[in-house]
């Protein structure tokens, strides 16, 4: 009987920042993916500023890959920069993964940092993202949007960007006060701490919530794209101790 083939490798894209949090960060997020699934391989790679780039671990890969972005949603880097990374490592058999969003567990992962935030029910949100001049990227926002203020209750929640695109969360904050809402907290749809990250939450008038970094939801929504990207069938993800959720952080 020939052996069970070896699952691809994850291969994780995170966009890079010159924030030394930002690393520790995505860092606590790849040892939850390897505590939910010992047995697959986690790798990482940079698209800029940040050790190891995103080519140079390709290049020490071999066999099959799976690359899943620390994006979400579909703009430039997804489409673009990604790809042309991809043209340059022939030698692998690799697939790139959808981004992150939008997807319910993107929106569980979102309520939950608001929740610990603080966040008072029945305040109005504004849900702040990088931002893109792709149309279809501030598409995937506005859904995820759409999702989370399901789960808040129905609350408006309104996207909100920290470069390229409109509103800014300054200028989200005032439609919602000339809407006549008085509590308003802020949603960081982001991955780990950067630039973008204090640059809203500066903004914020009240509840700020963290970026997502190692929350238990991301790693399974991560999980979940590699898992279609290869075509398998999810395996049920074991339930964690909280000793080993706490190393994670």
């Amino acid at each position: 009987m020939s052996p069970a083939p070896t699952a691809p490798t994850l291969v994780a894209v995170a966009h890079g920042s010159p924030d030394p949090r930002a690393r520790r960060s995505v860092q606590a997020l790849l040892r939850l993916l390897r505590a939910l699934r010992p047995s697959l391989r986690v790798e990482l790679g940079h698209l800029e500023t940040d050790q190891p780039l995103l080519a140079d671990t390709l290049a020490r890969l071999r066999g099959r890959a799976v690359l899943v972005p620390l994006l979400f949603s579909r703009g430039y880097h997804v489409k673009h920069d990604i790809p042309s990374v991809l043209a340059g490592a022939r030698h692998l058999d690799v697939v790139q993964a959808g981004c992150l969003g939008p997807h319910p567990l993107l929106a569980e992962a979102l309520h939950s940092r608001l929740a610990e935030a603080g966040y008072r029910p029945g305040s109005a949100v504004v849900l702040a993202a990088a931002g893109s001049l792709d149309p279809e990227s501030a598409a995937g926002t506005a859904y995820t949007a759409q999702m989370l203020s399901a789960r808040l209750g129905g609350v408006p929640v309104v996207p909100a960007y920290a470069s390229a695109a409109s509103p800014t969360v300054e200028e989200a904050v005032e439609l919602l006060r000339a809407r006549g809402e008085r509590e308003i907290a802020v949603s960081s749809c982001f991955t780990a701490p950067g630039l973008f990250a204090t640059r809203c939450a500066q903004a914020a008038p009240g509840v700020v919530a963290a970026p997502l970094g190692s929350h238990p939801a991301l790693a399974r929504l991560l999980l979940h794209r590699y898992d279609r990207a290869r075509g398998a069938r999810p395996p049920a993800l074991p339930r964690l101790p909280a000793t080993a959720l706490a190393a994670t952080r």
